[in-house]
């Protein structure tokens, strides 16, 4: 069923949805096919602004894009624009994919990059980085390292190679959460053997927007604290 149609509230402006508290979307904030293509424009030009205080460079080649309500809502209208879909139940499908992406209070969530122009740089790059994705790490002051959970749908890696995309989630404890929304700097970096890099503290306008996905009476999930082992890594690095 097209969004817009029955069953769905009628045509209205695109939501820019805040980030605290941080609901799941459903078909109800979607827009339809033919809205959606009305509005594109306007939306992907705030979210580009948006994205802007979401976006940290990991060194020359990785990044790390941090996912909100507003980021998977433009993930799932791009998706549901270029496969057009309008089945209800295919729509409840990609939401159903979408939704873990989106931050539940007590974590930050981020997309892993790996990005290498060249074809052959990057077969050798994410031959020699392997396991690159539970080597990436934050930091805030006062506090030890917190090791991302990656990939908890389906490993990306495997012994011989790494994928270029990885999807990653820091879980608070509440002191570190706390101390983050009262002002505490943030750092990033990553220990992989091949690939070793730090931030330096992240822009203030950066490090709020962060501290703005995590509620400030958080619910704790599974798999909280991961302090940061020795990384062993026997093949030689290109």
């Amino acid at each position: 069923m097209l969004p817009g149609g029955a069953g769905w509230s009628s045509p209205r402006k695109l939501s820019v949805f805040s980030s605290f508290p941080m609901k799941k979307l459903t078909r109800e904030d979607l827009l339809g096919l033919e809205q959606y293509a009305a509005q594109r424009a306007a939306f992907r030009q705030r979210l580009m602004a948006h994205k802007r205080r979401r976006r940290i460079a990991l060194g020359e080649h990785a990044s790390l894009h941090f996912e909100d309500r507003l980021t998977i809502q433009y993930q799932v209208q791009e998706m549901l624009r270029i496969e057009r879909i309008f089945e209800a139940e295919h729509i409840q499908a990609e939401l159903d994919a979408y939704n873990p992406l989106i931050p539940d209070g007590t974590n930050l969530k981020a997309t892993l990059m790996l990005e290498y122009t060249d074809p052959q740089q990057r077969r050798e790059a994410l031959a020699a980085l392997a396991g690159v994705e539970h080597q990436v790490w934050l930091q805030v002051a006062g506090h030890p390292p917190l090791r991302a959970i990656a990939d908890e749908d389906l490993p990306r890696s495997d012994p011989y190679k790494t994928s270029a995309v990885h999807f990653l989630r820091f879980e608070f404890e509440p002191a570190m959460a706390a101390a983050l929304r009262q002002g505490a700097t943030l750092a990033l970096g990553c220990e992989h053997p091949c690939y070793r890099v730090r931030t330096g503290a992240l822009a203030a306008d950066i490090r709020a927007a962060l501290a703005a996905d995590l509620d400030a009476d958080p619910v704790p999930q599974e798999a909280s604290i991961q302090p940061i082992p020795p990384c062993k890594l026997p093949e030689p690095c290109l």
